[in-house]
């Protein structure tokens, strides 16, 4: 086979070959019965006869040397391991054929669907018996010997740490002062807030605290609380269905302070045009931490 080809390639090569050293005056022979043309077609048809006599070999060795009969018997071996297969699948989860349907129709239909009397399959039984063993790991160890916190215990431990960050960062801040800490400043402090009320305060509040837009300051009534801790929040986050902004991003919380203390200095003070009462009476409460009540200043009074 493989020498017909060469051969028949060097024909064709031969032929090519004559009609290109052929005289010049012969006009050469062109179209479907040229001799190179007719040749090709014979040189493709001997090729397809070869390989279909190829294939007829290999299937006669197949056949006459048992392999076909050997690849036969392994499908029929494939075959019976996947049935083998299903029918553990089927003898694992105790399905039965459908020839035993009506043993296992309980009676209950609707729109053509029965209701079978299967048996749960083991693989959800499994998992069933696995949640409650679970579960009871569960609640001995974050209820009963309390080994581990429970989503409560996490919350406020969580809660706990955000504080202690917070604070933390407040003080590499600067402004570890806030509405629970605060307290009177000295003279310097109070000048100082007095210089922030004036440029920033006195437009709604009045110059000395005597009131306008915004409430007197310095009479006995308070619409937010009158203690320094409830002066230096409402400063901070503001009042704004009432039109009083927050100054947190304008001022620091030192700065919130000072203004505090100026207001609460002014207590008592009664400015002229002081404007009438709003809110609530309030009535400082006395500290007696190793302060003798008598000096103290139980009837120290402020507004905001």
């Amino acid at each position: 086979m493989v020498k017909s080809l060469i051969i028949g390639f060097l024909l064709l090569g031969s032929l090519q070959s004559f009609g290109q050293n052929g005289p010049e005056t012969a006009a050469p022979v062109t179209g479907v019965f040229s001799d190179a043309t007719i040749f090709r077609y014979l040189l493709f048809g001997i090729i397809t006869l070869e390989l279909i006599t190829i294939f007829a070999l290999v299937y006669w060795i197949r056949f006459f040397t048992g392999i076909e009969d050997l690849q036969r018997e392994k499908d029929v071996e494939r075959k019976t391991k996947l049935k083998d297969a299903s029918s553990w699948w089927s003898r694992i989860n105790k399905l039965k054929p459908m020839e035993e349907e009506a043993a296992l129709d309980v009676g209950h239909s609707y729109d053509g669907i029965k209701e079978l009397d299967n048996v749960t399959p083991p693989w959800f039984t499994i998992a069933f018996i696995a949640s409650i063993i679970f579960g009871i790991g569960y609640l001995w160890h974050y209820h009963v010997s309390k080994a581990g916190a429970n989503q409560y215990e996490e919350y406020e431990i969580a809660v706990t740490k955000a504080n202690l960050e917070k604070e933390a960062y407040l003080k590499l801040k600067g402004d570890a002062v806030n509405e629970n800490t605060v307290v009177m400043l000295d003279a310097a402090g109070i000048e100082a807030g007095r210089a922030l009320f004036t440029s920033n305060c006195a437009a709604c509040h009045g110059k000395d605290g005597q009131g306008g837009v915004g409430p007197n300051l310095t009479d006995d009534y308070w619409l937010h609380g009158g203690s320094i801790g409830d002066v230096f929040k409402t400063i901070r986050l503001g009042v704004v269905e009432k039109g009083m902004m927050s100054w947190k991003d304008v001022f620091s919380a030192e700065q919130i302070a000072q203004l505090a203390s100026y207001i609460k200095s002014t207590h008592g003070s009664k400015p002229a045009g002081a404007k009438e009462p709003q809110g609530e009476l309030y009535k400082e409460t006395p500290k007696t931490n190793n302060v003798d009540p008598a000096k103290t200043d139980s009837a120290q009074t402020a507004k905001l």
